[in-house]
């Protein structure tokens, strides 16, 4: 086919004047593959391409034989199907032409359902969608809704009754049939604490984005008599979230009104009595491995509340009995040591003392969460050396932050005693335990309450009584410039100090200690010794290194080898310090470079 006719086949394909007998020679003639006597010609097949597709409507619409429009059909991309089934160009009847060469996806369920008398077969290919595309059906039914011009074109009709109640069963159904079955893969209890859990099942994405578009109708579902669980669930954990984001939005025009203070719930109280049943999340109760599933089910749990305040009052019978219940299932207040590389170890004990204090009634446990704090290492806090670039570029520096509670909150290390505070707040917490615990916080941990802790009298006066050493800090490694060093009568000390503070051993402060030892000009190379290998040959000090291996390594053929075997990986997931990093290229011969 000569590349030049294409054109001419396309306005052929668009004439009105065209006979039938004709369509069969032209729909071939633009559906062949373009070639030349040498073979396939790229750049003409791009052209036939373009002339087919802007023939193509005009072609299905002129044809009626299935044998033609399927070799019509198998050209057009998805986007081009969906357009002319919204038009009425393609009908179901082509759907199983369509689906010999591409699988359903949303897009054509949504222009065939546009159509009445399609409605049900659209229905009827939603099991065929995957799982996560089934809710785009109604969120893509207006696919130009965000580029068509106000009054270009009628509006689109609204999505049908039938399809909507469709898509909506559909994304609902995965999450009520994982609650009547709950049971994870053989196997799961021996999987560690980090790995996916049970509660990203319960997120149900696609269904509360259907359910969130039918709000009138929440209270006729949760009575479902197989979805109801499912939509309680739902409920419970999206409603109250979803409405505030909304109200977020609404109020962000810095010209219009300001968010309320107190906004209105999504859920009534009606409502939040039918979602009752599902609050304590019994249909998870007897899951394997409970010290992992029972601390999860229970912080999911405090999340509802603190979402939903009003069940502090509606539902406080039931979550006393599911915390005491998960308590001593799940052992949560067994004490395990912290083991290496357990990052998450804090933030498990925190969110457990939290989570008892916002939902539990048992004196036992609450003074055993006390326990669990005391526990917990002293926050190492540091005040870092002034920044000469945020110096230069901010001239309002906050007077109060190198105050002991500011500092203590930079990385988040106030959590603790900010815990304590809320189970102070629990009317069944015995006061004594929590005097115990005041007694053995950081100084910086005291300060907090005294300056940013809310909570009772008694908590405040308790922390206030707090004996205080005559020769105690303020417990804060204040990190100095090398001018401020300067004024000390032994610089080389204070940079000790500094690595002998407990701040070294937390993975948030230690570079910040190790970064201004290094950049000291104060430092000695036993001051870098101490320091891992990896923050001087890698992280801060590279320049430093250098200096210190040449002098090290001098003249000797060996140690460079031995150097050169030493920058491994090893270096770094040994932890080795410089200075055993130094000392292990002793061992290597001392061969002089002969020349």
């Amino acid at each position: 086919m000569n590349a030049r006719m294409y054109p001419l086949w396309r306005d052929l394909a668009m004439s009105e004047d065209l006979p039938k007998e004709a369509l069969k020679t032209v729909i071939g003639a633009l559906c062949a593959p373009a070639t030349t006597p040498d073979g396939f010609d790229a750049q003409a097949d791009r052209w036939r391409e373009e002339a087919l597709k802007a023939a193509l409507p005009a072609l299905l619409a002129r044809t009626s034989a299935k044998r033609l429009r399927g070799q019509l059909l198998v050209h057009a991309d998805e986007k081009t199907l969906a357009a002319l089934a919204a038009d009425g160009t393609v009908t179901a009847a082509d759907v199983p032409a369509i689906l010999r060469h591409r699988r359903v996806w949303a897009g054509l369920i949504s222009a065939l359902a546009r159509h009445p008398g399609q409605v049900e077969a659209a229905i009827a290919l939603l099991p065929r969608l995957p799982a996560h595309e089934v809710e785009q059906v109604v969120r893509e039914w207006d696919p130009d809704r965000y580029t068509r011009i106000k009054g270009a074109a009628a509006p689109v009709p609204p999505v049908p009754p039938e399809l909507f109640d469709a898509v909506l069963e559909a994304c609902l159904t995965p999450l009520a049939a994982y609650l009547l079955h709950p049971e994870p893969e053989e196997g799961w209890e021996a999987v560690s604490a980090f790995s996916e859990d049970w509660s990203l099942k319960l997120g149900g994405r696609a269904g509360w984005a259907m359910l969130a578009r039918c709000p009138q109708r929440w209270a006729q579902l949760t009575a479902h008599p197989v979805l109801g669980a499912a939509v309680q669930h739902l409920l419970l954990d999206q409603a109250e979230t979803q409405a505030l984001e909304d109200a977020r939005l609404r109020y962000a025009d810095p010209d219009g009104e300001e968010l309320p203070a107190d906004p209105a719930p999504a859920l009534s109280e009606d409502l939040l009595l039918a979602c009752l049943p599902a609050l304590c999340l019994p249909e998870l109760a007897d899951l394997p491995n409970p010290q992992v599933t029972a601390r999860r089910t229970l912080h999911h749990l405090a999340n509802r509340v603190h979402n939903n305040p009003r069940l502090v009052d509606l539902a406080a019978d039931q979550m006393h009995a599911a915390a005491d219940a998960l308590v001593t299932r799940g052992l949560l207040l067994t004490w395990a040591d912290k083991q290496e590389g357990d990052h998450g170890f804090d933030g498990r004990v925190l969110r457990l003392a939290e989570d008892l204090a916002l939902l539990s009634a048992n004196p036992d446990h609450l003074v055993g969460a006390c326990a669990q704090l005391a526990r917990l290492d002293q926050p190492a806090v540091v005040s870092p050396t002034p920044s000469r670039t945020l110096i230069r570029i901010i001239d309002n520096v906050d007077p109060d932050h190198d105050r002991p509670a500011r500092l203590l909150e930079r990385h988040s290390e106030h959590r603790r005693v900010q815990a304590l505070a809320t189970l102070a707040a629990n009317p069944h917490t015995p006061h004594t335990d929590v005097a115990d615990v005041l007694n053995g916080l950081h100084p910086a941990e005291l300060a907090w309450i005294a300056e940013k802790a809310g909570g009772p009298d008694w908590f405040l006066a308790a922390a206030a009584a707090v004996p205080v050493p005559e020769d105690e800090d303020d417990g804060v490694v204040r990190l100095l410039d090398d001018d401020e060093l300067g004024n000390h009568p032994d610089p080389a000390a204070v940079l000790q100090s500094w690595l002998d503070s407990p701040a070294t051993g937390e993975i948030l402060s230690r570079s910040e200690v190790y970064r201004a030892v290094v950049k000291s000009r104060y430092r000695t190379l036993e001051h870098l010794r101490q320091i891992p290998a990896n923050e001087i040959l890698a992280h801060h000090a590279p320049e430093v290194a250098l200096n210190i291996l040449l002098d090290h390594c001098g003249r000797s053929t060996g140690r460079w080898e031995a150097l050169a075997a030493a920058m491994t990986f090893d270096y770094d997931n040994a932890k080795i310090t410089f200075g055993q990093f130094l000392d292990s290229l002793h061992g290597a011969p001392a061969r002089a470079r002969t020349s």
